[in-house]
């Protein structure tokens, strides 16, 4: 419904808030236009403010939002509260609703912070997906979610935004068990493929006949799973239909300090090769003056199809996907939701299509200018200036862990020439963009295939290099089977910096690092680690880089450092491998902390000591090989003894017990408790809140210690 040199302004008696379940040939009808004369050639969007002109208007190029004041008024976006409201809408009405979309992610992310540009991608994507198929019947998979934010205010969640990824809010990702329309959950990446085939084999088991979507990214379609699941696909010739949503980007647009990195490997080529091929332009420019001649809208609909479809690209690179048994079309603008729209009904109504493969092109950041221009498209922001982009980034007193790790690495590479780094497409997450910056030709982003990177990094192992792994505690788990049979079976010297080790925060189970603590240490040949400190951290990379003879890991906390004080230059100095340290001597009661929990021990053990309970703490520092001697004498000369980490069951804790009862040493009148993150994910929400949930507190460690010596009611009244 459009409107030639008009001014659409709000009409005050209709409430923002109407929910009806139909909506009639457009929502617009719930406003009053007023003529602005015939020179005037934009639409716009005006308050209830005589004058006052709105952020959001059509030009020529398309619609605009100007970021420059308060958050606009929303008109067509407050009558949507699920997918069933968009189904009358006209192709004008949603390239509105797209720009209030745009518009409300934009100020909602900057009160609270969250994944911006990912979502701002794909916000006609989401549009014109809601449209046209019948969530939540019909399937729609997200891949990864860092994009999901468009999908979820679409789908009856808008009114819960301002608490994503807070405690007790809306979890970042989709989530199952958070909506019906979230068909699969998600958080790591090229999952959606697989999934998604499954429910179309599920579905057609069962006879149904609903429509099965999987939206993935360029940068997620590097992993070995995504090409897998298309093979697969291709030989089942179940209906599926497969989004690419190609914005030349990764997961973490800062792998390199000097701005974002393409997705590596050959596939990022064969895309660009058929978004840049001449014979397709000028077949589409044919396409458009044969379908203007024709006229008839339906020949319009059909030579559109065919303008994008397989058959008139012939460019390099779609038989990639050909070749694996999908129908290739493409690429086609992300952007713009016509096209979305058509394609989308067209493929919809093929009754037999097989699998599909939908190749769009979008820019991450879309439409607001600030992202569009940074160096990492804002990927990941905290509060900020929606004028600027400039983020309210609080200024630290010390860095984060990774940047220590960073700096560690450089070090020991700045003397050793054999060191080399190994991530996977998460350069400015595992801080080696500085290492890259300094050796690029000795860092290597394999792309989103942590099978890979571990198989990699022990064929580097075998030609005498030194290869550090840097992948983050949860995704290292997509490569475990290469972590036993390639590294730790042959004792390859392969190093292993797993970041984001125990709780995480915000971003919730999907990224916590739980389980590497069980499942490095149990492997026969690993040498297992956790510093209690940043400059712990540092002297156990100059560790990792001296143990040469078989595979070693760290695990380190997503966060700051605690203000240690460093080694000079940052060069760390190797610890004899096995050998912990006492931190504090105590009497009847010691605490053996594994890692940075070593901080939450010893302000326990100072809370005690106000209350003339006097504890050893000591630090661990390894879990496997065990410091025998500092583990009996704790045993021998306390009552009490505490082991304490933040990781799961089966992990430093039951190391220990397994030590002590193969000695004897349970067999006399030691109490020995475990303290671990309990047996359940722990939802997302502030670090503080996810310690106490766990139990892992300081607070929780003294209300142990008064339990075990018998002041149960002093255990209660711990605060």
């Amino acid at each position: 419904m459009a409107f030639t040199g008009s001014v659409i302004r709000l009409n005050p008696s209709i409430s923002p808030c109407h929910s009806g379940s139909k909506l009639k040939q457009s929502a617009r009808k719930q406003l009053y236009l007023k003529a602005t004369g015939t020179s005037g050639s934009n639409n716009s969007i005006e308050g209830g403010d005589e004058g006052k002109q709105m952020m959001i208007r059509k030009e020529k190029e398309g619609w605009k939002i100007d970021f420059s004041g308060e958050k606009p008024p929303t008109p067509l976006l407050d009558t949507i509260n699920y997918p069933v409201h968009m189904k009358n809408l006209s192709t004008e009405d949603l390239e509105q609703l797209a720009a209030e979309l745009r518009a409300d992610i934009v100020y909602t992310v900057a009160n609270i912070g969250g994944h911006l540009s990912a979502s701002l991608g794909v916000v006609e994507l989401a549009v014109a997906l809601h449209h046209v198929f019948n969530t939540p019947d019909d399937r729609i998979i997200w891949d990864v979610g860092h994009q999901a934010y468009p999908h979820k205010i679409l789908t009856g969640r808008r009114s819960k935004m301002h608490t994503i990824r807070k405690t007790s809010g809306l979890a970042g990702f989709p989530k199952r068990d958070e909506s019906i329309y979230d068909a699969f959950g998600a958080g790591h990446s090229s999952t959606s493929i697989s999934a998604g085939l499954g429910m179309a084999v599920g579905r057609d088991l069962l006879g149904k006949k609903n429509n099965v979507i999987s939206v993935i990214g360029d940068g997620a379609m590097t992993a070995g799973q995504a090409y897998e699941a298309m093979n697969n696909a291709g030989f089942l010739d179940s209906n599926l239909i497969v989004v690419l949503n190609d914005n030349k980007q990764v997961s973490l647009p800062t792998a390199t300090l000097d701005g974002p990195a393409t997705p590596v490997g050959a596939l990022s080529s064969t895309l660009s090769k058929l978004q840049a091929s001449p014979k397709f332009r000028k077949l589409r420019e044919a396409a458009k003056s044969i379908t203007k001649q024709i006229g008839p809208q339906a020949h319009e609909v059909a030579a559109k199809v065919d303008e994008y479809a397989r058959g008139m690209i012939s460019a390099t690179g779609s038989t990639l996907f050909e070749e694996l048994g999908l129908y290739y079309i493409g690429p086609v603008d992300g952007h713009n939701v016509e096209d979305l729209v058509t394609i989308f009904e067209k493929v919809k109504s093929m009754p037999a299509p097989g699998p599909v493969l939908i190749h769009i092109v979008t820019e991450k950041g879309k439409g607001y200018p600030p992202a569009e221009a940074a160096a990492d498209k804002m990927h990941g922001v905290v509060k900020f200036d929606v004028k600027t982009g400039k983020q309210y980034k609080p200024k630290a007193a010390t860095l984060s862990y990774t940047q220590y790790f960073a700096e560690a690495l450089i070090k020991e590479a700045e003397e050793d020439n054999k060191i080399v780094a190994i991530h996977a497409a998460m350069g400015g997450g595992t801080g080696l963009n500085y290492f890259q910056k300094r050796f690029p030709d000795r860092c290597f982003d394999v792309g989103i295939a942590e099978q890979h990177a571990v198989t990699f990094a022990a064929g580097l192992a075998t030609e005498g290099l030194k290869p550090f792994c840097a992948i983050y505690s949860s995704f290292l788990q997509r490569g475990y089977d290469q972590v036993v049979h390639d590294v730790d079976l042959q004792k390859l010297p392969v190093r292993f910096a797993m970041d984001r080790a125990g709780l995480v925060g915000a971003d919730g189970p999907t990224h916590c690092g739980a389980f590497d603590i069980a499942y490095m240490a149990c492997l026969p040949n690993m040498v297992v680690m956790a510093p209690s400190d940043e400059a712990e951290l540092m002297h156990i990379v100059a560790t990792a880089a001296a143990i040469d003879d078989r595979p070693s890991c760290f695990r380190f906390p997503r966060g700051n450092g605690i203000g240690a004080i460093l080694p000079p230059n940052n060069k760390g100095v190797p610890i004899e491998v096995g050998k912990g340290r006492i931190l504090m001597e105590g009497n009847r009661v010691a605490i053996l902390g594994y890692g940075s929990i070593v901080q939450q021990c010893v302000e326990a053990a100072g809370f005690l000591k106000s209350h003339n309970i006097f504890t050893t703490v000591a630090d661990a520092r390894f879990c496997k090989p065990l410091d025998a001697d500092l583990i009996k004498r704790l045993a021998k000369e306390h009552e009490i003894l505490i082991t304490v980490e933040e990781g799961s069951v089966g992990g430093f804790g039951s190391h220990v017990a397994h030590f002590l009862t193969l000695n004897g040493i349970l067999d006399g009148k030691l109490k020995l408790r475990a303290m671990v993150l309990p047996d359940r994910y722990i939802d997302h929400g502030a670090p503080q809140d996810q310690m106490e949930e766990a139990g892992l507190s300081s607070r929780h460690i003294c209300a142990t210690v008064l339990s075990l010596l018998g002041r149960p009611k002093e255990a209660l009244q711990v605060q």
